[in-house]
């Protein structure tokens, strides 16, 4: 199976979320691009309400 085409986009953050976000993609033993990747589809599937709804 073929993985997905990606992309890079690129993002300013303060230094130290920065840290944490690499330590974190470390202790998961995950690529940061990974880890990343996993964090905002998971924010975005809780946070997922019908835009009819949105106020």
């Amino acid at each position: 199976m073929t993985q997905p085409a990606k992309r890079q986009f690129s993002v300013y953050l303060p230094p130290e979320l920065i840290r944490r976000v690499k330590h974190a993609s470390v202790d998961a033993d995950e690529s940061l691009s990974s880890f990343v990747e996993r964090a905002l589809e998971d924010h975005l599937r809780r946070s997922d309400t019908p835009r009819e709804e949105r106020p």
